[in-house]
């Protein structure tokens, strides 16, 4: 099962990715632009979603994921580490939050990140 180590170690290996601790809480950052955070006591992480995928994954995992009532008006979604399959399920949740916050500059010089599924 996923941690909260694993999330930093992961985001962290994301390129020009730094830590910022920010509402009492560990966020990463590419950029300057917020991509994930380890919200409550370490047990899940927001991450970038867009509303429409977001709901659709809400609907399809509830055990998995879900929004919080203050992220209900921005494009982030929930994951709870502990229903995650593996780690590989966090690296692409991880990676897939990162591309959508990355400057193209940085998507351009990293392809084997993969093209950014949207916006």
């Amino acid at each position: 099962m996923p941690d909260a180590e694993d999330v930093r170690r992961i985001a962290l290996s994301l390129p020009e990715t730094t830590e910022k601790v920010a509402w009492n809480m560990p966020t990463f950052r590419v950029a300057g632009k917020m991509f994930a955070t380890v919200p409550e006591e370490e047990t899940s992480i927001a991450v970038r979603c867009p509303k429409e995928e977001r709901d659709e994954l809400v609907l399809a995992e509830p055990e998995k994921f879900w929004i919080a009532g203050h992220e209900a008006q921005f494009a982030w979604v929930r994951a709870r580490l502990a229903a995650l399959d593996d780690e590989a399920e966090l690296r692409d949740i991880l990676t897939d939050s990162w591309r959508q916050a990355a400057p193209p500059r940085l998507l351009e010089s990293h392809p084997e990140l993969g093209a950014p599924s949207r916006e």
